[in-house]
């Protein structure tokens, strides 16, 4: 039940199975998260349990697995974790979004171990391309990279380092600078002074340390204090 005009996105749960029609251009810009309005991507707000046949999911399996009998809710999970049948074209289209967040995962959280700076990116594009990496265009980028890289590893010398800095930040910048620290890694410890001072302790991949400080620099106008820990 699948033409140009529509397609399908499968998602099996506990054995049972569930389908939605859609466009398929709209479909993939929402799963790639370029388009948010679900209601634009349906063909027809029916869940199914086999759309060739027609056959309607029963509202007693929405409620098991979605807990909910509301279609548009449920389409919306069926988006977010099932499979989208791609044409030739959406495939290509979404293992190059794929590789790209690939690429940026590994410059963003890898360095050269005898520079201690990340690699170029056109230079982790070039080591995919040697070794002939396949990319799986429904599989997380995080969830590839860790054989992405094991691959990579006999081109490219690659470490993952991490590095503890103490940060305080004067009261006055102290809570616009907050979530920009928070974003920036994993928090080991914050503790707000009496003065209305910040003073956090964040642990990060060594290669975002120079842009994490720059970003701060430019927040607190020059004025925090960064140490390693």
């Amino acid at each position: 039940m699948t033409d140009a005009k529509f397609t399908v996105v499968r998602l099996a749960v506990e054995g049972d199975k569930f389908e939605l029609l859609v466009k398929p251009d709209p479909a993939l810009e929402y799963k790639l998260g370029k388009r948010s309005d679900i209601s634009s991507v349906l063909v027809s707000d029916e869940v199914y349990s086999d759309a060739n046949k027609g056959s309607r999911a029963s509202t007693e399996k929405l409620m098991k697995h979605f807990k909910t009998a509301d279609q548009l809710e449920v389409a919306k999970q069926i988006m977010a974790r099932g499979e989208l049948n791609l044409t030739t074209d959406q495939r290509r289209k979404m293992v190059e979004e794929k590789r790209k967040q690939i690429v940026s995962y590994i410059h963003q959280s890898f360095v050269d171990p005898k520079t201690h700076v990340p690699h170029p990116i056109m230079r982790i594009e070039a080591a995919m391309e040697q070794a002939r990496v396949s990319i799986d265009p429904h599989k997380r980028a995080e969830d590839q990279a860790k054989d992405v890289v094991d691959a990579l590893r006999v081109i490219l010398p690659l470490k993952s380092e991490t590095v503890k800095l103490i940060v305080k930040v004067p009261p006055q910048f102290a809570g616009q600078s907050y979530s920009a620290i928070k974003g920036a890694g994993e928090l080991k410890g914050e503790e707000w002074l009496s003065d209305g001072s910040l003073r956090v302790v964040i642990e990060m991949n060594a290669s975002l340390r120079g842009t994490f400080i720059d970003r701060l620099g430019s927040v607190t106008k020059g004025s925090a204090e960064v140490k390693e820990g």
